[in-house]
């Protein structure tokens, strides 16, 4: 039963989150770290970017076949990223510690959530900010297994960066090489319990809906109601998180 209630609500969480740019690692978090299922975070951390990597390697193809991926644009914030989410995934946390620390993220990722983006108003910042704020959310995505696109993107948009496909691109990408990165640095501290009986079926369920949600995006979904919707939700996960935890 705990099995397809997974399979499901993976499902789900990837046609969601696909469609509006994001791979769904918050979420899969959320969800795997109720006390319902019993995981425990050597377990918890590896499917949660594994299935980050199925959601959007598609959508990072498609944004680079659409041109909206320019190097000059997006290594800034990938160059501290990607080793910082090693370092965040090599580093071994207490069960204890791993929990409180999930459930603040989702608590704040809740906020991040909800803003609504401003209308566009192109600013640059400098070479040195954006690199700061990717090896920052790195460090973070490395350390409780997220790609980090949901602090990314609306942190962009209040910035007004640019307009949404383009941080949407932006967002894939860098989900992407965080969670490569973050997969790295657990493989090379040894603090990985892969159990590929539950990871398969999950992978499988978020392959489908992420394809399904790519396909669909903003032409059927309304981006706000779907993104102040998830909020709502990692909000109590957090809540729930928290409270068994502190």
């Amino acid at each position: 039963m705990e099995s397809y209630l997974l399979i499901s609500t993976f499902f789900l969480i990837a046609l969601i989150y696909s469609s509006v740019g994001f791979g769904g690692g918050s979420s899969y978090l959320a969800i795997m770290a109720q006390p319902f299922f019993g995981l425990v975070p050597e377990t918890i951390r590896p499917v949660a970017l594994l299935c980050n990597l199925v959601v959007v390697t598609g959508g990072t193809l498609i944004f680079y076949r659409q041109g909206q991926l320019k190097g000059k644009e997006i290594w800034p914030f990938m160059i501290l990223s990607v080793p910082l989410a090693m370092v965040g995934g090599w580093w071994k946390l207490t069960a204890h510690t791993f929990f409180i620390l999930l459930g603040i993220t989702l608590f704040v990722a809740a906020f991040f959530l909800w803003l609504k983006p401003k209308a566009i108003v192109k600013k640059e910042f400098s070479t040195a900010a954006q690199c700061a704020l990717g090896g920052g959310i790195g460090l973070l995505s490395g350390l409780v297994s997220i790609g980090g696109g949901i602090f990314l993107s609306p942190i962009l948009h209040l910035l007004n960066w640019g307009d949404a496909k383009r941080i949407s691109a932006l967002a894939s990408v860098f989900i992407l090489v965080n969670s490569i990165g973050g997969l790295v640095g657990q493989a090379a501290s040894g603090a990985t319990l892969i159990d590929w009986r539950l990871v398969v079926p999950l992978l499988i369920a978020v392959l489908l809906g992420g394809q399904i949600g790519s396909r669909l995006g903003a032409q059927t979904f309304n981006a706000l109601y779907i993104r102040r919707i998830t909020a709502v939700l990692i909000l109590i996960a957090s809540l729930n998180i928290l409270k068994d935890h502190i």
